[in-house]
């Protein structure tokens, strides 16, 4: 299993886009930082839904996202870590 991190707007660059390709059903998906706009965009969150899903809290928090986005799984730093010490690898994208 792999945790797929994802720190970019899929409006930034690709990198959204590339992890889905090679993702495979059992993986997870964490975004982050602009990662997290990808589900204000219907395509992305419909691209997304076969996945474990989780977000980082703080950066939905900074970016007044909370309201606009209460069905998602939100974790923290300590979390983050947790979930990648359950996984076989990381990869950033």
């Amino acid at each position: 299993m792999i945790l797929h991190h994802i720190q970019t707007s899929p409006n930034q660059d690709n990198a959204l886009k590339l992890c889905l390709r090679y993702a495979c059903k059992e993986d997870a998906i964490l975004l982050s930082s602009d990662g997290v706009n990808a589900l204000l965009l219907r395509q992305w969150a419909m691209a997304l839904s076969p996945f474990k899903l989780m977000v980082l809290k703080d950066d939905v928090v900074a970016r007044g996202l909370s309201e606009r986005l209460k069905n998602v799984m939100l974790i923290d730093y300590n979390e983050f870590v947790a979930q990648s010490l359950l996984h076989d690898k990381v990869i950033t994208w």
